[in-house]
């Protein structure tokens, strides 16, 4: 009895994960778990020594726990069914197919041209939608078929597309970011922010990798045939596009400089955004023909969901307006989009908010179970022996990140995001936070880390999303006729090896060069070039210096140096003239009366 009272933390922990090794649900596992050990912890109390600090009367906190600030009143959660309800909304208005076609013209000419064009659509959809299925399942159904029609290989393929849209996961506005920010106790926008450089460096590594493999084996990603670029030529024309941008940005920053200070650049880029999306329209429209068709569409493609994101991310990083007001605005742009492409119906609405209610329940439900968890795994002291047990890694402060890193890395082959957020994080926040890690830089480091629980095999759900949507039998292609092989799952498997690796070694670029996320707090201050300075006022002596004799009384009967601060202040009459004191007679004996 008393081992197990005393070992109460450890037996916890353990049993926690058998329940979810054997398939219970997850916030139902928490649930019953804290439940149970809170039982057997009260029972167990007298022979634990004083490492179990659980009453009844505990339980009367439960909801207090539900219903405060920490999980249905929590202002920062409210900002995942907005960031939901916006990526359903763009999946259904067709803004992926679109942006596929475009992006895959462009980067046509070249080896490995749709595998490009994929990673780039994947972190322009990671930015607008925040959803990892809605960019898989999407990318899956649209660019899968087409990179097998021109001989793309089938695990290049299916790599590229799981692995793109996985950028949801660590680009702002993703929904992970949001949980990890709340479960750390800081602020989402300081996460976003810095979260945005390495999902860049990332995006920058999967096409690094696609180079190297289109100069290794040229035939596995070949370049799309003449007659599939039915946009043509026009990249001279979409050069000179971006130079009239460039111009006009400048004149528009030149002239908002004055009056708009630091926002003058973002004003500038906005006017000449504007001002060449509005002449590729009117181009369009009137059929002048000023720019090639090429030029033409993509401006026309990739303007909207770039404006989308300053609409959400641009607003939240200038101050303007919080994660949540964002996501609203973002749901709002996104209903605008589908309606102007023709596509917004009541059916798109409703599945956008039964898949966004569906969501929010599933995390509002392990939220609840990991507050029971909680509260009992904090009596039975099992934060102190987390903590306990992770600061006395060997290496300090390293050993401690490779040992959470390996940790994260191995649970990340059994549970979602979402569990290992609610459940590992709280865990691990105050063992960081006690070495001196910036917890925000810590958020960043788990997020990447934990994108990887979309690419293991076999249980990553990024394989599990492009699994459903990808050919499972033999099939005649639409536009060429012919037959086309299915693609199996351990292609599929295969193909997320090579990414999960560059995840990898983005965790180490993490740790190695902590600036990329700690730019989120500006440049500091040097102390030395400070200069203080006290604004000189009119009559006021300096600081220091000795007060002015000028020979005449200050105004207003101000006081005199040598003045007597115990009589009424004096407003201009003569001072009555004060007694002699007398003397005293030294030749008798001094009286106390």
């Amino acid at each position: 009895m008393e081992f197990i009272a005393q070992n109460m933390a450890p037996i916890m922990f353990a049993s926690l994960i058998i329940f979810l090794l054997i398939g219970y649900p997850v916030a139902f596992s928490l649930a019953a778990n804290g439940l149970m050990f809170f039982f057997i912890g009260v029972l167990l109390s007298p022979y634990s020594g004083g490492s179990i600090n659980l009453a009844w009367p505990l339980l009367h906190a439960l909801p207090d726990n539900f219903y405060g600030s920490r999980v249905m009143s929590n202002d920062t959660l409210l900002a995942i069914p907005f960031f939901t309800f916006m990526g359903i909304v763009l999946e259904r208005s067709g803004m992926a197919e679109d942006l596929l076609d475009t992006i895959g013209q462009l980067f046509g000419p070249i080896r490995g041209g749709l595998a490009y064009a994929v990673i780039f659509v994947g972190a322009l959809l990671a930015a607008t939608t925040g959803v990892v299925a809605a960019s898989v399942i999407a990318m899956g159904l649209i660019s899968l078929p087409i990179m097998l029609r021109y001989g793309y290989d089938r695990r290049v393929a299916a790599g590229v597309i799981a692995a793109s849209g996985t950028l949801a996961q660590i680009i702002p506005p993703s929904l992970v970011l949001i949980v990890l920010a709340d479960q750390l106790g800081r602020s989402v926008g300081d996460m976003y922010a810095g979260a945005l450089i390495p999902g860049i460096v990332l995006t920058g590594l999967y096409m690094l990798y696609i180079l190297i493999m289109s100069i290794i084996r040229p035939k596995s990603m070949p370049a799309l045939p003449l007659e599939a670029r039915t946009l043509g030529h026009g990249v001279l024309s979409l050069i000179a596009a971006l130079l009239v941008t460039a111009a006009v940005s400048y004149a528009a920053y030149r002239y908002f400089a004055p009056a708009h200070g630091d926002n003058a650049d973002i004003l500038g880029a906005t006017a000449g955004v504007i001002f060449i999306y509005i002449v590729a329209i009117a181009d369009k429209g009137l059929k002048i023909n000023m720019m090639s068709r090429l030029a033409q569409q993509v401006i026309i493609v990739l303007i909207p969901p770039l404006a989308l994101i300053f609409l959400v991310l641009g607003t939240i990083f200038l101050g303007i307006a919080t994660p949540t007001e964002g996501g609203a605005m973002g749901s709002v742009g996104a209903l605008i989009m589908a309606a102007v492409k023709g596509r917004l119906s009541l059916d798109v609405i409703k599945q956008a908010l039964t898949s966004t209610t569906r969501l929010s329940s599933f995390v509002l439900f392990i939220l609840i179970g990991a507050r029971v968890f909680s509260l009992t795994f904090y009596g039975v002291n099992g934060h102190i022996w987390v903590e306990h047990l992770l600061t006395s890694l060997p290496g300090g402060e390293t050993g401690f990140l490779i040992g959470v890193n390996l940790l994260v890395f191995f649970l990340a082959f059994f549970l979602d995001f979402f569990e290992l957020a609610f459940i590992i994080v709280p865990l691990l926040a105050p063992a960081a936070d006690k070495l001196g890690i910036d917890l925000i830089w810590f958020g960043v480091l788990l997020g990447v880390n934990m994108q990887t629980s979309f690419m293991h095999p076999p249980f990553g759900f990024a394989l599990f999303y492009l699994r459903s949507v990808a050919a499972r039998v033999p099939y005649l292609d639409r536009l060429t006729g012919k037959q086309v092989a299915p693609v199996t799952t351990g292609q599929i498997y295969w193909g997320a090896v090579p990414f999960v690796c560059i995840q990898v070694i983005m965790i180490g670029l993490t740790i190695a060069f902590p600036q990329m996320v700690m730019h989120y707090k500006g440049t500091a201050a040097d102390s030395g070039t400070i200069d203080y300075k006290v604004p000189e006022i009119p009559g006021l002596t300096p600081l220091g210096a000795p007060p002015a004799d000028t020979g005449t009384a200050p105004a207003n009967g101000g006081a005199q140096p040598g003045s007597d601060l115990s009589q009424p202040p004096n407003f201009g009459d003569s001072p009555p003239a004060k007694p002699a004191a007398p003397q005293p007679d030294l030749s008798q004996p001094p009286s106390f009366n």
